[in-house]
C-alpha cells in the first residue's frame, strides 16, 4: 500500500546535520529533476528579494524564508517527519510511532513536494519553502514540472498495492493516475456535519487525516482496494461513504460530528 501526503507549509529547521545529498534520497530516478528546481529556487532567492518574496507568494512577515531558500545547499538537514510540523503531522506524530507501524511508516508513506517531488519519511532534507503552485524562472510551475516526471516513482513505490491519496488540491497536478490505476486509488475527503450540514473545515479536515493514517500504521492492515479500505475504516471506527468513482480514482468521505 501507498499512502500520499502533502508537505506542511509549517517546518522545523534542524539546528545541526549533514548538507542535502540529493542522490542520497529515495526515489534516485529524481535526482536530476530535484537538482534543477534546488538550482532555480536557489536563483531566485540568491537574486533581488522582493521578486522572490513575490514569486514565492510568502508576503513580508515570512521574507527570512527567503535567505533560508538561499542557503539550501548547505544547510542542515534531518528526516522529513521531523522537518514536516503542520497540522496533519501533528496529529500523525511519526517520530512517537514505535516497531511495526514505525517500519510501515517507511515503507507505506510518500510525501509530494514541491522542492523534491516524492520522499520517504525517512529522507534526510532541510526545511524549504516552495508550495506546489509556484512559478519559478526558467523553471515554469512546479506542479506542472513534477506531473511529467512522478509517474514511475509513485508506480515503483505502489507496486501492485492501493494507492491512498490523502494530497491538498496544491499538490494533486503532480500525479494523476493513468486508466490502468485510477481502479487501485483512493481519495479522501473529511466532511465536518453539524445540524445536517456537512462542509470541509481546513483544520479538522488535516488533523483527522492524520489520525487516519496513524490508525492504519498501527493496526497493519493493507486492503486491497478502495471498497475494502471503506470497510475497514469502518472496523476502525469511522463513519465513510463511497463517492463515485472517476479519472482520479474512488471518492472516500470521512463524516464526523464533533470537532
Amino acid at each position: 500500500m501507498l499512502i500520499l501526503l502533502p508537505p506542511s507549509e509549517g517546518k522545523s529547521a534542524p539546528r545541526r546535520g549533514k548538507p542535502l545529498d540529493l542522490p542520497g534520497l529515495s526515489f534516485p530516478t529524481l535526482t536530476d529533476a530535484r537538482a534543477e528546481v534546488l538550482d532555480a529556487l536557489v536563483g531566485l532567492c540568491t537574486g533581488d528579494r522582493e521578486k522572490a518574496v513575490a514569486t514565492l507568494g510568502i508576503g513580508h512577515t515570512l521574507a527570512a524564508e527567503v535567505e533560508r531558500n538561499a542557503s539550501l545547499r548547505t544547510a542542515a538537514t534531518t528526516r522529513a517527519d521531523h522537518v514536516y510540523t503542520g497540522v496533519l503531522y501533528e496529529a500523525l506524530d511519526l517520530p512517537s510511532l514505535q516497531g511495526a507501524a514505525k517500519r510501515r511508516a517507511t515503507s507505506w508513506l510518500a510525501v509530494a513536494s514541491g522542492l523534491f517531488g516524492l520522499l520517504r519519511p525517512s529522507d534526510r532534507v532541510p526545511a524549504y519553502r516552495l508550495s506546489g503552485d509556484v512559478s519559478l524562472p526558467g523553471l515554469g510551475t512546479v506542479s506542472t514540472f513534477w506531473s511529467r516526471r512522478l509517474d514511475d516513482a509513485v508506480r515503483e513505490a505502489a507496486g501492485r498495492g492501493l494507492v491512498v491519496d490523502l494530497r491538498s488540491s496544491s499538490y494533486v497536478p503532480f500525479w494523476r493516475p493513468g486508466p490502468d490505476l485510477a481502479r487501485k486509488v483512493a481519495t479522501m475527503r473529511v466532511l465536518h456535519e453539524v445540524d445536517g450540514q456537512r462542509k470541509v473545515v481546513s483544520h479538522f479536515n488535516k488533523a483527522t487525516k492524520g489520525r487516519i493514517v496513524r490508525a492504519l500504521l498501527e493496526d497493519g492492515t493493507a486492503p486491497s482496494g478502495p471498497a475494502r479500505l471503506a470497510e475497514h475504516l469502518r472496523e476502525l471506527g469511522w463513519t465513510v461513504e463511497t463517492g463515485g468513482t472517476g479519472t482520479a480514482g474512488t471518492r472516500l468521505d470521512v463524516v464526523v460530528s464533533d470537532l
